[in-house]
This record gives C-alpha cells, sequence and structure tokens, in this order.
C-alpha cells in the first residue's frame, strides 16, 4: 500500500508541475510490441505458422493477452487468421502495388489541403517527430514514427476520412519499409526528405509539396521493390503470395 501511495504522490507532483507522466503499458500492449519488433526483424518469417500456445511461452505471457495482441496485429494486416491457428502474413506482392498506387493518390490530395489548412504549431510538433526518429531508433519507435508523422500530416487536411484512408495504407505497408529502413543510409534519407515536405507545407507550396511526397513514396516503393526481391535468397516461397512486383514507378 505505501507503495501504491507513493507512486500516486509522485504522479499527483508530476502532474501539479506540468510534467509528462509516464504511464504504464498494459501486458497486451508490451506483448503487441515484442511480436511487432520480431515480425519487421523477420525473426517470425512471412508466412510462418504460429500457434497461441508457443507464443505464450515464448512472450512470457497467458491467453488473454496473446488474443488482444494478436488482434491488433491482425488488423495492421502483420498477422492472418487460417482454418487451423494463425500465421504471420505473407507478403502479398499484388496488395503491396496496389496500396502503393492508392497510397500515391490520397497522399496527394490530403497534402494540397493541408498546405491551405495546417497550423505552424501542428507542423512544429510533426517536425519534432521526424527529429527523434533521426536518433531513437528501435523497432517499436520506427513503426509509429513513421505511421505518426505521415498520418498526422494527412490529419492536417482537415479531412478526417483521407486521414483513416492513409494510416490503413501506410500501416499496411510497414513491414516491406522495415527491409529498408534499418540502416543509417535510410534513416538519414527518410529525414531529409520528410523534413522537405513539411518545410513545403509550411511554405503553402502545395504543387511542391505534393511533387516532394509523391518522389519520397517512389524511392520508398523502388527501394522495397529491391530488398523484397533480395530477401527471396533466404525466405521460403511460403513467404510470398501474388502476382510479380510491378515497376517502381
Amino acid at each position: 500500500m505505501a507503495t501504491s501511495m507513493g507512486m500516486a504522490t509522485q504522479t499527483e507532483a508530476g502532474a501539479r508541475q506540468g510534467q509528462p507522466v509516464p504511464v504504464e503499458r498494459s501486458l497486451s500492449d508490451r506483448v503487441h510490441s515484442h511480436i511487432r519488433a520480431d515480425i519487421l526483424l523477420l525473426k517470425l518469417a512471412p508466412g510462418e505458422v504460429i500457434a497461441e500456445r508457443a507464443l505464450e511461452r515464448s512472450y512470457g505471457a497467458s491467453r488473454t493477452p496473446i488474443r488482444q495482441a494478436l488482434a491488433q496485429l491482425i488488423r495492421e494486416g502483420l498477422i492472418i487468421k487460417t482454418a487451423r491457428g494463425y500465421a504471420v502474413a505473407p507478403f502479398d506482392l499484388q496488395e503491396i502495388d496496389e496500396s502503393f498506387e492508392y497510397r500515391e493518390l490520397i497522399e496527394d490530395a490530403a497534402i494540397r489541403l493541408a498546405c491551405e489548412r495546417a497550423k505552424p504549431n501542428d507542423l512544429d510538433a510533426i517536425q519534432e517527430t521526424i527529429d527523434r526518429g533521426l536518433t531513437d531508433f528501435t523497432p517499436d519507435s520506427w513503426f509509429e514514427t513513421r505511421l505518426d508523422v505521415h498520418v498526422r500530416l494527412a490529419e492536417l487536411s482537415g479531412n478526417r476520412f483521407l486521414r483513416d484512408a492513409v494510416q490503413d495504407v501506410i500501416t499496411r505497408t510497414m513491414r516491406i519499409r522495415w527491409l529498408v529502413a534499418n540502416t543509417v543510409e535510410g534513416r538519414e534519407a527518410a529525414y531529409r526528405e520528410h523534413s522537405e515536405i513539411v518545410r513545403l507545407v509550411r511554405a503553402g507550396d502545395a504543387e511542391a509539396a505534393a511533387a516532394a511526397l509523391r518522389h519520397h513514396g517512389r524511392e520508398v516503393r523502388r527501394q522495397a521493390y529491391r530488398a523484397i526481391e533480395e530477401s527471396r535468397r533466404y525466405l521460403g516461397a511460403r513467404s510470398f503470395a501474388g502476382e510479380t512486383l510491378g515497376g517502381g514507378g
């Protein structure tokens, strides 16, 4: 009881002083982060069949948090439900092609509206997130930062349908983007390109911002396609589904 009261006192004191108060993550959130990191790092390979009991042993959690984590990973397109349980989603080559085409269309519309409606303080906050992404690098922080930057830029359009569409399509392409992001060069390129997009939105230059975002998306697409082709050397046939990848644009 004394420990709980001490924690409560510290929390109240931090709130009074205007300091950020750390929030304890739930067990299912922690399990979700660990499994997602293993999927991004290909420790759990695309197409690999996974069982709840095996996950319980591997991640030291009971059935409920494991199932909650799996439900979130299904929503993120990283896990699929099968007749016998679960499997890591294979790289669906046709879906990858379609998602990049769709993303280019909706992000173009969102960034043009953002140039008209974005407020300086919102852009400042996005730039801070971009800056953190250059130094604070773990699979979990990378996933959240990359998702956050694109979704928050779309959110500045003031159109919730565009924001939700961007969030869905970005989430579904995060795993293949990880294949090219786990290098210093890749992180530095993303930092430069994201920062330039924010600068152009701040300037209200819709044409230039749309062109910069389009260039960024196509470069990511080209690198992702190359990384997928290279990964065929060590991933089995079950790791891939759909037709051959199209051109990088």
